[in-house]
């Protein structure tokens, strides 16, 4: 009786240990990706819930980006962050004098003065199924949650078409890209929105 207490005693502190263990593991392993960080609720242009964004810290320096959207036609959808976070779907672009939606959001956010494909904000094309939902989650080390929050903030668009990030090879275009190919990656109009906050 004696001996089946005591083995019953040990079996008792090495789960103890082992829970102890696990939980430390997965205390520090969050402390380390920082928790969430911002967020944006994306909306589509009748102002509907289309998706959300959140940002986490991912080790030193670096950002987690993870979208979930719906609604979205089939096939690839350029995907960033813009400079200014404000999302008017009723926005007029002044050059044009049309109904731009989003285009209040500005250009896209960047801390380097680049053309399209390495703007900060450029993040990869998130795809959309036949049912027209897209998951995505990608780790940049090309912005912190922290420069999205400067005095104008910053926005999340999904856009409508497919973004080819500025790459023309020359063997299709000899005088190599266009300017919106420069500046957009011909992603086309702004179909959702969301303020990062």
């Amino acid at each position: 009786m004696l001996v089946r207490r005591t083995h019953l005693a040990i079996a008792t502190m090495l789960a103890a240990g082992v829970a102890a263990v696990g939980v430390t593991a997965i205390a520090e392993a969050t402390s380390a990706q920082g928790g969430r960080l911002a967020s944006a609720v994306i909306r589509d242009v009748e102002g509907n819930i289309a998706g959300r964004l959140t940002i986490a810290r991912e080790g030193y320096g670096k950002s987690r980006v993870t979208v979930s959207v719906k609604g979205l036609s089939e096939g690839y959808h350029g995907f960033h962050i813009h400079g200014a976070g404000v999302c008017d779907p009723k926005a007029v672009d002044p050059a044009t004098g049309k109904v731009s939606p989003f285009f209040t959001a500005g250009g896209h956010f960047d801390l380097t003065q680049s053309t399209h494909g390495r703007h900060s904000g450029d993040l990869p094309a998130v795809l959309a199924g036949a049912d027209g939902t897209a998951t995505s989650s990608v780790v940049t080390d090309r912005f912190r949650a922290t420069q999205l929050a400067d005095a104008d903030g910053s926005a999340v668009i999904v856009h409508a078409l497919a973004d080819n990030l500025a790459n023309i090879p020359e063997r299709y275009a000899p005088d190599g890209p266009d300017d919106a190919t420069k500046r957009t990656g011909d992603a086309g109009g702004r179909v959702a929105c969301g303020v990062i906050k």
